[in-house]
């Protein structure tokens, strides 16, 4: 199971903790509010995995014939799954599309859930709770080094999103 953990996380966490600098220095009123309060952190991570999720997609097959949207999914059809869309939700989430470290509800599905939950969770948790204040604290300068619509993001379709390179400078 050790091997499988690092594994599994280690393309998925790199990916998370690329795509959650990107967003915090797209957001400078977000990476000021977690510099400024370490309280934040917890908070911060979650916010990051709702608002981003590496994972992009998940395959299930339905169970039982059921109706979406007007639409009848027949019982064995194959699904593809969206962890993004989960996320967005504007009937979960106020202002989804917006990055908030001080959103109060932070149940997401970055992980998955119920038993299909991943078993490394924990872990990305707590280097993500590490990195993030050590970045913002250790660089108080750090920026993007380009415009961020110039940051390509990972467009092969395996399952994880992620930036290709993160081009960052800071003073000092």
């Amino acid at each position: 199971m050790a091997l499988v953990l690092l594994a599994a996380g280690l393309d998925t966490t790199a990916n998370m903790l690329a795509l959650g600098a990107f967003a915090l220095l797209r957001s400078p009123e977000q990476l000021a509010a977690l510099r400024s309060d370490p309280s934040l952190t917890d908070r911060a991570v979650e916010e990051l995995l709702r608002y981003l999720s590496v994972g992009k997609t998940f395959m299930r097959t339905a169970l039982e014939d059921v109706e979406l949207g007007g639409h009848l999914i027949e019982a064995g059809s194959p699904l593809i799954l969206s962890y993004n869309t989960a996320n967005r939700d504007p009937d979960r989430f106020a202002d989804p599309h917006v990055l908030d470290l001080h959103r109060q509800e932070s149940r997401h599905v970055a992980f998955g859930h119920g038993i299909h939950q991943c078993l490394g969770q924990q872990l990305a948790r707590v280097e993500m709770r590490v990195a993030f204040p050590a970045l913002v604290n250790r660089f108080p300068t750090l920026r993007l080094a380009v415009p961020d619509e110039e940051i390509a993001l990972r467009a092969e379709i395996s399952d994880i999103h992620g930036v290709k390179s993160l081009p960052v400078a800071w003073d000092g």
